[in-house]
């Protein structure tokens, strides 16, 4: 897996100084030049990261392909020490979960904290379990979805699929109209016909110069059909896999 590299994204990604590094599934890993921001680990490679930056782990909530504490046995195994690692993770996570000797942010829905980088951390409530994360840092804005999504299914009854549109919208809604550098969404094929409802509407709402679709189970076509049905949004959505083989 390898970096983004910003002179190629055609998006303006290189005016934020965020540096994207595509993991597997919903795992992104973005550095700054001061810090870097882990998002729900799952499997894949981290790239090399300086010593002395301050990196953060992020888990939007307790499902295993969201949360995997093997990462931080990784980030020790790149000789970072303890001290310069944070964890930020959903509060339905289980106490037991948590890494030994690393630092803890245990984070609630609908909440505002600040980093010891002066990052501020925004929650969303999900629309599966957990949160998602809107972090204001130096270097710019970032989004990650977890699993807040419109969760539409075809063998579900009209009434819940209209409720979990009104939820969605809702928390998007929260958002609505701010700028984001770097968004990282679902695009799940396992929804049929439904696959871009919760992409769509967050396009629509929200400022965003960057989106790069995950959770699509090993299904990288659905963002080329994704492409292709709305090619309106070429220059935003990217094909997270291409950048990715960089």
């Amino acid at each position: 897996m390898g970096i983004l590299q910003d002179a190629k994204v055609p998006c303006e990604e290189q005016k934020s100084r965020l540096h994207v590094t595509y993991l597997y599934h919903s795992g992104f890993c973005v550095e700054t030049e001061e810090s870097c921001y882990i998002f729900d680990y799952y499997k894949g490679t981290l790239p090399a990261l300086g010593r002395q930056k301050r990196v953060y782990v992020f888990a939007s909530h307790f499902h295993q392909d969201h949360y995997n504490p093997e990462v931080f046995k990784l980030l020790k195994g790149q000789g970072i020490p303890a001290e310069n690692i944070e964890a930020v993770l959903s509060a339905d996570i289980r106490r037991g979960k948590y890494p030994d000797g690393i630092q803890v942010l245990r984070a609630g829905a609908n909440k505002t904290y600040t980093l010891s980088d002066g990052t501020v951390v925004e929650t969303l409530r999900s629309t599966d379990s957990g949160v998602a994360w809107l972090l204001t840092a130096k270097a710019g804005t970032i989004y990650h979805a977890g699993d807040l999504n419109d969760w539409r299914w075809e063998e579900e009854t009209e009434e819940y699929n209209a409720h979990m549109t009104m939820r969605f919208r809702k928390e998007i809604d929260r958002i609505a109209g701010r700028r984001i550098d770097a968004a990282f969404m679902p695009l799940d094929v396992r929804q049929e016909r439904d696959y871009a409802e919760g992409m769509l509407y967050f396009l629509e709402k929200v400022d965003v110069r960057c989106v790069y679709p995950m959770h699509y189970w090993g299904h990288p076509e659905v963002i080329g059909q994704f492409l292709r049905e709305y090619p309106q949004y070429g220059n935003i959505v990217k094909d997270t896999e291409e950048y990715a083989r960089q």
